[in-house]
């Protein structure tokens, strides 16, 4: 079976990257994994702290991707990682999603997303879902920690 997540009210709301977990990474908080993400398109330029305090993740996002910002030289070779970071970070944070992360099992988790073939699967599934990959390896890694 396969498990679809998308908008942050759905039983599996706490995969998105707008969900409401904020966590402690590189020195500050951050109220969203997309915010981290966002912002670490800019880093060590003001532009990175402006997209952290953006009201919403949205805000953040549309911040992110406002190509009037200079966006950093190696970006296309580091998102993943920072992808990684982010959400790792997230679930080492807060207990309740990492349980829920667990209990998904061995399920393909699949980031519903009807406009993004990157990070979710697109409107007609042929996206790479690179979050629901990078969310698998995550609950890997946790499920690896704690046999441990």
């Amino acid at each position: 079976m396969t498990i679809y997540f998308y908008t942050t009210g759905d039983k599996y709301g706490c995969f998105s990257n707008f969900s409401a977990h904020g966590f402690e990474l590189d020195g500050v908080y951050w109220p969203t994994s997309e915010h981290y993400f966002q912002a670490q398109k800019f880093a060590g330029t003001p532009h990175a702290d402006q997209i952290r305090q953006a009201k919403t993740p949205k805000d953040a996002a549309q911040m992110g991707r406002d190509r009037k910002r200079p966006l950093r030289s190696d970006w296309e070779t580091v998102k993943d990682d920072i992808m990684r970071k982010a959400v790792l970070k997230k679930f080492q944070t807060h207990q309740e999603i990492r349980e829920i992360l667990l209990e998904t099992g061995t399920e393909e988790l699949v980031e519903n997303s009807p406009i993004d073939y990157y990070w979710g699967c697109g409107k007609d599934g042929t996206g790479k879902n690179m979050l629901g990959k990078i969310l698998v390896e995550i609950r890997e890694i946790i499920r690896n920690n704690s046999a441990k």
